[in-house]
């Protein structure tokens, strides 16, 4: 069964994964809240990114940099004068939206007009609308393309007057560039080596409505490996990093390779500051769209800054005393779109099975079959009924000792039934359920997401199997 951009907003909205912001207010456009279940599933994609690229590794540091840096951080960057979109208004309910989203739309309706938007100027787009009289999706008449530029700016000061102007990030890349100086200078790292950082951006975006793929406030986790060009074969190197960032896809997270792919950006898509571009795409419910970007910016950045800011950006090689401006690889992703990423990817909606794992009467259920490691909650624990005082004392008692290493849910709500229906869509890999057989010897019935097999096993030995299991399992 093919899922659906609607079974997926249902099942966040239905299980706290992702709520539409201010919703009492009517919402704020492009903009959402996670909920219970989606805080802890970001908080996993975090952790595991942070390990798999920054602990696990000798050659990369972190870094946290501020999210309002000095204004002439996007100066240098070139973001004040070449971070646009085209923008389109509709001329009767003065909507805007991006006029590259129209003519993708409209090619989608019109598949023997094949082109590659990215590659059209905005000139180019106003005359691609015109001649196929494209129409705003209310259906009027749009106007000519316009450069929109996507920095959020904002105000330093208190009174009126005297207030400077400052800019939202609108990536966390130019934290690390300028920081680089105080990288070199506080640490040991030797070249060549990374630093990444996991943070918020924001960009006065024109959106489409694709749910969380695309808002004003994002997060990002991005890379800057520095190396010298004439030691360090710049392609070999986006070679390694490509493989890496395929593998953290594919195995880290579990996602199935038949939904991803490699795409080259054109000469004329790439940045200006770009030497190679390739976009690491996902098959999302609404087409192939990028989740992950990896450019090799040459010594773009640190050139600029070092111009505009006048400080000294060079490297000296400590073995031969050469001074350079180094090259940076960029792997660039979007925490939100591998939030949205995984929820497509593991959406189930299967037959329901009984404990002998035969299908049960027709019903269906579905699963976010996540692997454990990225699951909300690992554990569930009930009691098997909510009214006998001993069963529910004795589920706390094993609730309190798994919390202790494991992310535990607490359910005594309604039918034991609803309650492993309600685990499976959130994504819980196992629930422990405590009833009368407990008292008498010690042992809970464990139930397995993906099965529905439920086991015995005694509460003295529950946590080593638990952390067997998330130790073992792929």
């Amino acid at each position: 069964m093919t899922t659906t951009m609607e079974d997926i907003v249902a099942l966040c909205k239905r299980r706290g994964f992702v709520y539409p912001t201010s919703d009492i207010y009517g919402g704020l456009t492009s903009s959402y809240d996670y909920g219970p279940a989606g805080a802890e599933l970001l908080r996993n994609i975090r952790n595991i990114w942070w390990n798999y690229f920054i602990k696990r590794r000798t050659d990369m540091v972190g870094l946290d940099s501020q999210i309002l840096l000095h204004p002439n951080t996007w100066v240098a960057s070139g973001h004040v004068s070449a971070f646009n979109d085209p923008l389109v208004e509709d001329k009767k309910t003065h909507k805007r939206y991006r006029a590259d989203h129209l003519i993708e739309a409209w090619i989608q309706q019109h598949p023997d007009k094949a082109l590659v938007v990215e590659d059209l100027t905005i000139d180019q787009m106003g005359e691609f609308i015109a001649a196929n009289t494209i129409k705003s999706p209310d259906g009027n008449e749009l106007t000519r393309p316009q450069k929109f530029n996507l920095l959020f700016e904002t105000k330093l000061g208190v009174v009126e007057g005297e207030k400077s102007t400052l800019y939202m990030r609108g990536e966390t890349a130019q934290g690390i560039f300028t920081n680089f100086k105080n990288i070199i200078d506080s640490t040991r790292v030797t070249f060549p080596f990374g630093v990444g950082q996991i943070g918020k951006s924001f960009r006065n975006e024109i959106t489409t409505g694709q749910f969380i793929f695309r808002t004003i406030e994002l997060e990002q986790a991005e890379i800057e490996y520095f190396f010298d060009p004439e030691t360090t074969d710049w392609k070999t190197l986006m070679d390694e990093w490509k493989s890496a960032m395929w593998d953290f896809v594919t195995k880290e997270l579990g996602v199935s390779a038949a939904h991803l792919r490699w795409r080259q950006h054109t000469d004329k898509e790439r940045s200006h500051y770009s030497k190679d571009t390739y976009d690491l795409d996902y098959e999302f419910p609404f087409g192939w769209k990028e989740l992950w970007g990896i450019a090799y910016r040459t010594n773009y950045d640190l050139t600029q800054h070092a111009n505009l800011s006048k400080a000294d950006l060079t490297y000296t090689d400590p073995k031969t005393g050469k001074k350079f401006i180094p090259h940076v690889i960029e792997p660039a992703l979007g925490i939100n779109r591998t939030f949205f990423m995984l929820l497509a990817d593991a959406y189930r909606k299967e037959p329901a099975r009984n404990t002998t794992h035969s299908v049960a009467g027709g019903e269906m259920r579905t699963v976010l079959a996540v692997k454990p490691a990225l699951a909300p909650t690992s554990i569930a624990v009930f009691p098997l009924v909510a009214n006998k005082p001993e069963l529910v004392e004795k589920a706390k008692s094993v609730f309190l000792d798994l919390s202790k290493r494991f992310s535990v849910a607490w359910d005594a709500r309604g039918n034991i039934g609803k309650r492993y229906l309600s685990q499976d869509e959130v994504g819980t890999p196992w629930c422990v359920t405590i009833d009368y057989t407990t008292l008498e010897d010690d042992t809970v019935t464990v139930r397995d997401r993906d099965t529905a097999v439920q086991e015995r096993r005694n509460v003295t030995e529950l946590s080593a199997y638990f952390q067997k299991k998330l130790d073992t399992i792929e």
